[in-house]
């Protein structure tokens, strides 16, 4: 009997937590606003992807991928709805119960303070699935139209989102359950909001380290899922904040407990986080879902990358906002690390715009070693860096047989997107709301 009474407990929490979600009017608002969101973000999408299918006719399909052109900025509406409407809802049912005296009630019961709020989390997660439902109609609408739909990619697109939000309720939770006030804990949740955007920004401007740590910020994040790259690094960085905040928000909800032992067992929490998350940044598995290998180099250019062996040095003399080195990031190096472990790279610059370093000598030059061989170029592109390091180890990749992607343009009308997600996912989720809330109260 008292092994099943955890389970029989956590089982209750849950279904009184739904229950509590299901009578709260900000989670029926949050879903509510969610069609519209998506809709707006699905119809501007497949406007302007048919628009520029019109012209495929003169050439370039292999430039039409419904990840970029679709999914991308259609699910970036749950990105918004994330950091502005989900916190709410996460602190309204984590501090419901503080504010009513509930939680001294459920402190009662023979529970761990994680699993408490974990049951909360789990809640509130499966909200954010039914808010999902919205995604899953555009994916229907998109291939209704004729268009393609890679699974792979869009799952990949959609776990980011996923994460993100599970982020999100475990850091809108642990705010919860310092604050003494939703207000506060709102405040404390936007706050952290603005400082990644900080951070994105400074990486922007300086990079350095600043650029390392913007990786593992919830928009970096995003952003990489939605480029159909799933990235274990990022993933381990994600799931040991997940349960820094989780373990948080279970720490500060023992009332019973003084302040310095809470904060001493908050420090242990934070430091074990630490430790994970730098263990996590040595993790170099990746996965490219992404239907146009938009991600990864050619699988001929591969093998012969894999073939060449040692550190590869890589100086390059651009500044940070040179736009030559944003080409050189995201076409070659960020490939060329995924296939090479031992790639280190150094930036060299005297300021972050460039505009008075062009004269310098050496600008713009791009430095590689290898296994005491050097060369010097100032391509920026892919097949640039390729060709100077396959003159500089002395291999050729093999033939690419396989058939190249072609692409997927379409040319199509958003026909009942705006009836749907601005008018009937909305009547449909106020009319149910209104039906539940009533029926609970």
């Amino acid at each position: 009997m008292r092994s099943r009474r955890p389970r029989s407990a956590f089982g209750w929490l849950v279904r009184k937590e739904w229950r509590e979600l299901l009578s709260s009017r900000a989670w029926w608002l949050m879903l509510a606003l969610t069609g519209p969101l998506v809709g707006v973000s699905f119809i501007t999408a497949v406007r302007t992807y048919s628009e520029a299918s019109a012209g495929a006719a003169l050439g370039g399909t292999e430039a039409f991928s419904p990840l970029d052109g679709i999914w991308a900025p259609t699910f970036s509406s749950f990105e918004l709805i994330t950091i502005f409407l989900l916190p709410f809802v996460a602190i309204r049912v984590v501090s419901a119960d503080r504010q009513s005296g509930a939680l001294k009630l459920e402190l009662q019961r023979s529970m761990p303070a994680v699993a408490r709020i974990a049951a909360k989390a789990l809640v509130l997660f499966a909200g954010c699935l039914v808010a999902g439902a919205a995604g899953l109609m555009a994916v229907a609408l998109w291939k209704a139209y004729g268009g393609t739909a890679f699974a792979p990619e869009i799952l990949v697109a959609a776990f980011g989102h996923l994460l993100n939000a599970a982020l999100t309720i475990a850091l809108a939770s642990a705010a919860a359950s310092v604050a003494e006030h939703p207000s506060t804990a709102a405040i404390l949740t936007l706050g952290f909001t603005v400082g990644t955007w900080a951070i994105d920004f400074l990486a922007a401007v300086h990079g350095g380290v600043w650029e390392q740590i913007a990786v593992f910020t919830p928009a970096a994040m995003v952003g990489a899922f939605q480029r159909g790259l799933f990235r274990a690094d990022v993933l381990l960085t994600a799931l040991a904040f997940i349960a820094a905040g989780l373990s948080l928000a279970g720490i500060w909800s023992l009332l019973g407990v003084s302040i310095s032992r809470r904060l001493s067992r908050s420090l242990i929490v934070l430091a074990a986080t630490a430790t994970v998350v730098s263990a996590s940044t040595l993790v170099r598995a990746s996965w490219d879902a992404s239907e146009n290998r938009r991600n990864s180099f050619p699988e001929a250019d591969e093998a012969a990358l894999a073939r060449i062996h040692g550190p590869l040095n890589i100086e390059v003399h651009l500044a940070q906002r040179d736009p030559r080195r944003f080409d050189l990031e995201h076409q070659a190096l960020s490939k060329l690390r995924r296939i090479k472990g031992d790639v280190h790279v150094t930036y060299v610059a005297r300021t972050s715009i460039g505009l008075y370093e062009q004269a310098d000598p050496g600008y713009g030059e791009i430095r590689y070693e290898l296994n005491g061989r050097e060369a010097v170029s100032r391509m920026t592109t892919g097949e640039g860096v390729l060709e100077t390091l396959y003159a500089l180890a002395g291999v050729s990749p093999e033939v690419e047989n396989d058939a190249p992607y072609r692409g997927h343009p379409l040319t199509a009308h958003p026909t009942g997107a705006a009836a749907l997600f601005y008018g009937v996912w909305p009547a449909a989720v106020i009319a149910l709301g209104f039906l539940i809330v009533r029926r609970q109260g």
